[in-house]
């Protein structure tokens, strides 16, 4: 009885083994349309290369494509039809865990090429707009998860590209070739969104955590300069963000847990036959469940939570709606411990508490208008609420007010863009952008030599509009000249404020894996509100100061050289010159304040548009795409960084850091369909960061003892200059496929030599001394995500 029951397992024993050695499968699938007009392409040929059996399908009448039982790891898809340049998707990533399901867009030849074998290259680097020559490349998702430091978050990853700096440990601040933080345009589905991070103060492009999760972004563009003409009301540079689609034929979800948060995702379609989906991410802080289930965190509770989402709504024929969005809500508060005995300086006997609302909600409509003709309309709406306070412990324990900011902004915006393409060598773009745009701020602060607290900050309620127009061309001459050319309009209700932007470029192939771009635009941003807004006393009353101020603006200039090495391997340099003019400086005093020094942006001094500056430097990528599961990015740069304020003197800019290098390389290991770790990927990434420190201004430490605050040699302004910044990062993971679901378990360790690297000084009241603050030591961050 025994070895008949023995002899009926095997059956199933060797069904079950079988089935776990056998190769894990997924479907890969999508939809192929023209790069400008986004119409479908049928016909067209999807072929899955480097696979025996090959692999293929051709595109139905709507574009779309299905390819069953494609092989669980990297992959590589060539996609072609007449009259389109071939595309080739290199190292795509399909996992067991998720349908691959993809967008890829064909650019339309130049010309009869029937006679002529073009072959396709690899240009994950390029961007995704096709008026886009310089300085901007395209980056992925799936790059923010593989990159070491990156964690998700598109702002640390760009610090490994050439011109970008992380200006401190804590946030992701970026300086891009010397220019302010705050010169930074977001953008979603192609309408500005507010700072997309948690912990964010008022004017600033950054913050501590991003909100935007992994699970919804797709292919992105990100800028650095010369910007094409639909991108206006900034100055450094740009993250233009795209939203990926839910799977419209199945429900799928991930959830993540780690040190950062704990995140639930998932999408699917909304009913059987329909091709609408939906796709959401929510996301609660670690800590901050750990203080609600009553741990003991420290004296700091740090918490955050957000939510993103996008609607996918196609009709049959009325174009297709979406509905996207993002929220996120961010506090943090710091209680004093009450024994003036451990106290070691002036910051450990302050309460603190700051609370930081972001969100964003958009509608889209989009409608092919003939054959030739794409037009997509949207309108937004945005807010975002700030509220800090700050006490000071007196002797006895008693709390007194020493700084409190309240800040609401709210914004709605209505975007229209129309792409037309009346033949293959032209393409006109043009659009409006109009937006309302309302305040509420105030602050109170103390002051060290009157000993009480003022307020120098007051706007009960205001508002004004922007307007913005463009209208640009792309003219391919050849497959090897590319010429692009618009005008910019920005207009600011307020003060009438209004500028006239050309922008331009032209690409040239000279040689087969060798072109050379030259880029020109002049650009301009308005001020923070709260500067515009300031009032202050005058009297018994406010006093409006900086309301007719006038935009910052910048030519800039840009010539590049790219050359491709090998099918993977590239080089490009990259020089440029900025000369900024218009930046507000002091108006009543001839010294060294310019607004461009700020992270916020924000001052009450009464300001003029007179000061000039300038940006130049030399850049230089090497870079090899993941190529036999290696890859690497070598970017270094050579700049500086200079401005004149109201005392006519030229200076090293707060951003004038020299010089940077970053090396960024990783190595996946594939462990194949045998063995323990069967179907895995290891994943070993490094990053190295060093980079010249950031100007610094001498204190006056007897006058900082006299007033009781930190006190600058104005006339000595930025001729100091910290040490030389230089980090290590490392991440390590673990990908594991099963069938149905796929692991992943990463370990992200910031700063792994624990270096100290300086954040700046300062007058410490507490001691009477200079102390010196410096930037985070080693972290680790520690995460799990799983996909079914």
């Amino acid at each position: 009885m025994r070895i008949s029951s023995c002899s009926a397992l095997l059956p199933v024993l060797f069904v079950a083994t079988t089935a776990l050695s056998q190769p894990l499968t997924q479907t890969v699938r999508g939809t192929v349309v023209d790069q400008s007009l986004q119409t479908p392409i049928p016909g067209a040929t999807v072929l899955l290369i480097n696979t025996s059996p090959a692999q293929g399908t051709m595109t139905e009448t709507d574009g779309s494509f299905r390819l069953s039982g494609v092989r669980v790891g990297r992959q590589t898809l060539r996609i072609s039809f007449v009259g389109y340049k071939d595309a080739l998707l290199s190292n795509i990533v399909v996992d067991a865990g998720k349908e691959l399901v993809l967008t890829i867009a064909l650019e339309e030849t130049v010309g009869q090429l029937a006679e002529v074998t073009v072959k396709p290259t690899v240009e994950k680097d390029k961007p995704l707009n096709e008026m886009s020559t310089v300085s901007a490349r395209t980056f992925s998702v799936e790059e923010t998860q593989r990159f070491a430091a990156a964690v998700n978050d598109p702002a640390r990853m760009a610090t490994a590209y050439a011109g970008v700096v992380g200006a401190s440990d804590g946030n992701n601040t970026i300086v891009i070739r010397g220019n302010t933080p705050n010169g930074l345009l977001w953008r979603m589905e192609g309408v500005e969104i507010p700072n997309p991070n948690h912990f964010a103060n008022v004017g600033t492009a950054s913050g501590g955590i991003s909100i935007l999760s992994a699970q919804l972004l797709a292919n992105s563009d990100f800028m650095t300069g010369a910007f094409p003409a639909e991108y206006g009301n900034a100055l450094s540079g740009v993250f233009d963000l795209r939203l990926r689609r839910g799977n419209n034929q199945k429900a799928e979800h991930t959830i993540q847990a780690g040190v950062l948060g704990i995140d639930v995702s998932s999408e699917g379609p909304f009913s059987k036959g329909y091709k609408g989906s939906y796709l959401f991410n929510y996301r609660y802080s670690t800590l901050g469940i750990l203080s609600r289930i009553g741990l003991n965190i420290g004296t700091g509770v740090t918490t955050f939570q957000d939510f993103s989402f996008n609607i996918y709504l196609p009709t049959a024929k009325t174009g297709t709606f979406t509905l996207f969005g993002f929220g996120g809500l961010s506090s943090q508060h710091t209680d004093a411990v009450r024994d003036s005995t451990v106290w070691v300086n002036t910051f450990d006997r302050y309460n603190e508490r700051f609370l930081a609302n972001t969100g964003a909600i958009g509608l889209t409509h989009s409608v092919n208008i003939g054959r030739r003709a794409f037009l997509k309309t949207i309108v937004s709406g945005s807010g975002y609420q700030n509220n800090y306070q700050s006490d000071y412990l007196t002797e006895d324990y008693a709390p007194e007010l020493r700084y409190r900011e309240q800040y609401t902004i709210r914004r709605i915006t209505l975007s229209s863009t129309m792409t037309y393409k009346p033949t293959v060598r032209h393409t006109f773009r043009t659009g409006l952008i109009g937006a309302g745009i309302g305040y509420e701020l105030s602050r109170n602060e103390w002051d060290a030599q009157q000993r009480q607290v003022l307020t120098t900050l007051r706007v009960p309620g205001q508002g004004t509009q922007t307007l913005q127009a463009f209208g640009q061309w792309n003219y391919r001459v050849s497959e090897q000249l590319t010429l692009n050319a618009g005008l910019h309009y920005l207009r600011l209700f307020l003060n009438g404020t209004q500028a006239l932007e050309p922008r331009g470029s032209v690409r040239w192939t000279f040689q087969s894996g060798q072109s050379l771009s030259l880029g020109y635009g002049l650009h301009s941003q308005t001020q923070n509100p709260a500067v515009l807004f300031a009032r202050r006393p005058a009297g018994d009353a406010m006093q409006s100061s900086n309301r007719n101020l006038g935009f910052t603006r910048a030519h800039h200039i840009v010539l590049a050289y790219d050359r491709r090495l090998a099918d993977n391997l590239r080089l490009k340099a990259e020089t440029y010159y900025q000369s900024l003019f218009n930046i507000p400086v002091s108006a009543d005093t001839a010294d060294s304040f310019a607004l461009i020094n700020y992270l916020d942006g924000l001052t009450t001094k009464r300001l003029v548009n007179s000061g000039t500056g300038r940006n130049y430097g030399l850049e230089l990528t090497l870079e090899q795409f993941l190529h036999n599961n290696v890859y690497f990015l070598l970017s270094s740069s050579l700049y500086r960084s200079e401005y004149r304020g109201s005392d006519q003197v030229w200076r090293s800019s707060r951003f004038d850091g020299r010089h940077a290098t970053s090396f960024l390389a990783g190595k996946e290991i594939i462990t194949g369909d045998h063995g323990l770790f069967r179907n895995s990927t290891i994943g070993l990434n490094v990053k190295l960061t060093y980079y010249g420190g950031y100007r610094d201004t001498p204190i006056d430490l007897a006058a900082s003892q006299e007033r009781g605050e930190t006190v600058q040699y104005d006339n000595l302004a930025y001729t100091g200059q910290l040490p030389d910044y230089f980090r290590t990062d490392v991440r390590f993971s673990w990908k594991g496929n099963r069938p149905r679901s796929t692991r992943t378990v990463s370990l992200d360790v910031q700063n792994v030599t624990n270096r100290q690297n300086v954040f700046g000084r300062y007058f410490d009241l507490q001691t009477g001394t200079t102390r010196t603050s410096y930037q985070t030591g080693l972290l680790p961050v520690l995460s799990y995500r799983v996909a079914f």
